[in-house]
């Protein structure tokens, strides 16, 4: 008999899980709060113009990393055009000068020997790490939980060769790595982006300038929610069902074990296996009524680390920016007058300038957007007021273009398009915790470490996505629900198969 499954959520995670179930031979049924799929992985519309709420680069857009595999399982790379941009990030200096981290490895090292030639051998051992990591991939194929000792093994021998980079990189922090220079500009620029995370792992850089190198980190031309859609219509021809606007209130329990949800409009609906890919808090804590909770998960919410929320301010401009070179992450600028966001005198600014994607545009058009980390508590407790929550965001918005104005003159003519989103526009529309659009951070846990996909006492009940997957992004989340439905054919005694579009 075909075991039914419902799934909260119609993120990267639930979408994947969603495929991966059909593809399988259960029966699933996706509940959306929102109107899209997607999740965090979205954009919107404004005026003609499209801002990108997510998405810089995709690991697996090429053969050479794993990932592509559950890319064109999900009919990813069947559909979407992928772009390898020459430079990551572009990071000024109060100098004057820029380090700009450019994807070819040997462009980059040469870079960072003419800014610091006194810092050369550091920058030598540096890049050489970079090149190494190019040849590190894990395997994707089979859940971790499923694991066995040749498995184990087999991963051993596949690490080996890069155990030393790790113990020499690994742990290494941001602020640790800096001081390895005697260049007070490169102790500068690698430093200022990080803002308060000094303690973030060098690693988290390092593996994207790898990944960039090899080209398989691609941007899809279109952004995020063009993804998401293309998710979406696998899980539909898959024969899948998602009922959108239907926020989930309650996972209904019976003796210990997981039989249904009721939505906030009264309604109940039963299956025989229930996944949360919804917030973690919102569903053990609210969904859930803490019931099913042990010493570990609740050190979780109380002790750990999340990525910050963001602010986005967006700008659709008549104009092209075809003298700027196409990028990742943009632009770190740096400001000779500090603007105040959140309470805090920022002296630096995160520019992303859209000028590589005409299908977020008008012809001869581009989104310019500022990408800030930001203060849950100040927008939280500014919501109360939305007199004041509304007029803080017109004040941001008219200071930071402003900045751009005096950056590139006249643009303040050329604006067709004003938008702001806060922590609490990523709450409404997601239900993310606090508006961590990641989650946990990395080394919050330890890098690579998972947390249980199941909850202590509780039956039929499975969490995928960000909140046990620290780190988070869109790869694990894909994992997270591809895994899942591995783990549940094993417990079926079902042989797990994969199909592309």
């Amino acid at each position: 008999m075909q075991k039914s499954m419902i799934i909260i959520g119609a993120g990267i995670a639930g979408l994947s899980a969603g495929c991966y179930g059909q593809m399988n031979g259960y029966s699933t049924r996706i509940f959306e709060m929102h109107t899209t799929p997607g999740g965090v992985c979205t954009s919107w519309k404004r005026k003609g113009y499209t801002i990108d709420g997510c998405m810089h680069w995709l690991v697996g857009s090429s053969p050479a990393n794993s990932f592509y595999r559950i890319w064109e399982e999900l009919g990813i790379m069947q559909k979407h055009t992928f772009i390898d941009h020459e430079e990551y990030w572009s990071i000024e200096g109060s100098n004057g000068k820029s380090l700009v981290l450019y994807a070819d490895l040997g462009r980059l090292e040469s870079h960072m020997k003419e800014l610091a030639p006194e810092d050369s051998d550091f920058i030598a051992d540096f890049t050489k790490g970079l090149r190494k990591l190019n040849g590190f991939d894990m395997p994707v194929d089979k859940a971790p939980e499923l694991t066995n000792i040749f498995d184990k093994v087999k991963m051993l021998f596949m690490i080996l060769p890069y155990l030393g980079l790790m113990r020499k990189w690994g742990k290494m922090t941001v602020r640790q790595f800096t001081e390895r220079f005697k260049n007070p500009f490169m102790r500068e620029v690698f430093l200022a982006p990080v803002g308060d995370m000094k303690d973030f792992p060098i690693f988290a850089l390092m593996m994207p300038l790898a990944w960039l190198s090899q080209k398989t980190a691609g941007y899809p031309i279109g952004g995020s929610l063009e993804l998401s859609k293309t998710i979406e219509k696998r899980y539909l021809d898959l024969g899948g069902k998602v009922d959108y606007k239907s926020p989930v209130v309650k996972i209904l329990v019976e003796d210990d074990k997981a039989v249904g949800i009721k939505l906030t409009n009264g309604d109940e609906h039963r299956a025989d296996i229930i996944i949360s890919a919804a917030d973690g808090h919102t569903t053990i804590f609210d969904m859930l009524e803490g019931k099913y909770v042990d010493d570990k998960i609740k050190g979780y919410y109380d002790n750990f680390s999340l990525f910050p929320p963001l602010l986005h301010v967006a700008y659709g401009v008549a104009r092209t920016f075809t003298e700027l070179p196409h990028s990742v992450s943009g632009f770190n600028l740096f400001l000779d007058e500090p603007i105040n966001i959140a309470g805090k005198e920022l002296t630096r600014l995160p520019l992303h300038v859209y000028n590589f994607d005409p299908s977020l545009a008008p012809k001869g058009k581009t989104v310019l957007k500022f990408m800030i980390n930001t203060e849950w508590e100040y927008w939280s407790e500014l919501y109360k007021s939305r007199e004041r929550y509304k007029a803080e965001k017109e004040r941001l918005a008219k200071e930071l273009l402003n900045i751009l104005d005096k950056r590139y003159p006249g643009l303040s003519e050329q604006v067709e398009m004003t938008d702001v989103a806060t922590p609490m526009t990523w709450v409404h529309y997601t239900g993310n915790w606090k508006g961590s659009y990641e989650g946990w951070m990395e080394m919050s846990l330890g890098f690579g470490k998972r947390m249980d996909k199941t909850l202590p006492g509780l039956d039929s009940f499975y969490m995928i996505g960000q909140w046990v997957e620290p780190g988070g992004g869109l790869p694990p989340a894909a994992q997270s629900g591809r895994n899942v439905i591995q783990i549940m054919c094993k417990r079926d005694k079902r042989k797990f198969v994969t199909t592309t579009p």
